[in-house]
């Protein structure tokens, strides 16, 4: 199977785990009723994007509610789920971790968000994600019917190295569940997913939270879809927002025949490879 029907759920996350959950499960069936074969969620679907709400909405793998629930979902509609991100407790350690589902319920994969985000824009906003999440160390790619695929979480899009690795293990599609904001989302949010999309001649789909005004944290929305030519072929608003779109893999072979920029590189003289 060369074509994939992406659902992206771009969903108003709210303080109140059950309401959320209860968004992504309303969303996920719309999905399922426009014939979507692998949905999407965004970072932190369940809970605010802070970290105080990272602790309060913590759950284990094992005895996770939201996990649960997801995979029953994916069970009963036959559909493959990348959900988003939880605040995952594990050991005293707190991770931002995503989850892809396969059509049986199972866990095919799990990234731990390997870049934590730690920032200071000044007079702008000040982040500093460090103070209570541990970063993972896992590059995740995961085989599924249609390919492999790569998974990131959010500010790990900055990072050109990850991509490479990922695609250099044959993933066709990178997955970046991300919650940019008001503040970096208009200046490099389609830059980077287009960049990670040609630096890879790759297709690049981030899913981001849509915008919340009344939260702490403003998230900038526009979840995307770019093409192995760069080029943006689904885009969101800010708003509540529900994308279904096609993408054809056998797009990846022809612009890498026309465009061998992977067989070009000088592998001689520099490479990009795991620890």
């Amino acid at each position: 199977m060369t074509k994939i029907k992406l659902g992206l759920c771009q969903m108003n996350v709210v303080d109140n785990k059950k309401e959320n959950l209860n968004k992504a499960t309303s969303m996920i069936r719309e999905c399922v009723r426009k014939d979507a074969d692998f949905i999407i969620l965004p970072e932190m679907f369940i809970c605010p994007y802070s970290n105080d709400k990272f602790i309060e909405y913590g759950e284990e793998e094992q005895t996770s509610i939201t996990l649960n629930h997801i995979s029953k979902l994916a069970k009963e509609n036959n559909v493959y789920i990348l959900a988003g991100s939880i605040p995952e407790n594990e050991s005293d350690k707190l991770f931002n971790t995503s989850y892809l589902f396969d059509k049986t319920g199972e866990i095919i994969a799990k990234h731990r968000k390997m870049h934590l985000f730690d920032i200071d824009v000044k007079d702008k906003i000040t982040f500093k994600e460090s103070d209570v999440l541990t970063a993972g160390d896992d590059v995740t790619v995961a085989e599924t019917e249609f390919g492999k695929i790569g998974i990131g979480i959010c500010y790990d899009v900055r990072f050109p190295e990850l991509a490479r690795l990922m695609v250099g293990e044959g993933a066709l599609m990178l997955c970046y569940p991300g919650a940019f904001n008001m503040t970096t989302g208009p200046a490099h949010w389609e830059l980077l997913f287009r960049s990670r999309a040609l630096d890879n001649q790759t297709y690049c789909v981030g899913v981001a939270p849509a915008l919340n005004e009344d939260a702490s944290y403003h998230s900038f929305g526009h979840s995307i879809i770019a093409n192995p030519w760069g080029e943006i072929i689904s885009k969101a608003s800010e708003k509540e927002e529900l994308i279904i779109s096609e993408i054809d893999l056998d797009e990846i072979n022809k612009i890498r025949e026309e465009l061998p920029l992977l067989k070009n590189k000088r592998d001689d003289l520099y490479e990009v490879k795991r620890k």
